[in-house]
């Protein structure tokens, strides 16, 4: 399945949690906290102003990403896990 985000949403797909802690402690599943950086699999178009002018995004496929913690909304596509949410959610893309 494939999905196009509108707007000024995009799709992003959550890096893997640490395994490990740094004294070498294995945290399982059920204590592991979602991580907040990932991957942006689809961008939408812009959201428009109020002339009806496309504004562009800032953010395009692939660049990794910060979120806020509880931005956006969990989706499963093919198995697979992802989080679809507004621009505005992103805190700052990773160089």
């Amino acid at each position: 399945m494939k999905i196009r985000p509108l707007n000024d949403r995009i799709l992003v797909k959550r890096l893997a949690g640490e395994e490990m802690t740094a004294g070498g402690i294995i945290i399982p599943d059920s204590a592991k906290e979602k991580p907040a950086e990932g991957e942006i699999v689809a961008v939408g178009p812009g959201k428009r102003n109020e002339k009806g002018e496309r504004i562009a995004m800032e953010v395009k496929v692939g660049d990794s990403v910060l979120f806020s913690k509880y931005g956006g909304t969990d989706i499963k596509l093919d198995g697979e896990d992802y989080l679809i949410m507004r621009e505005d959610d992103v805190l700052g893309v990773v160089e």
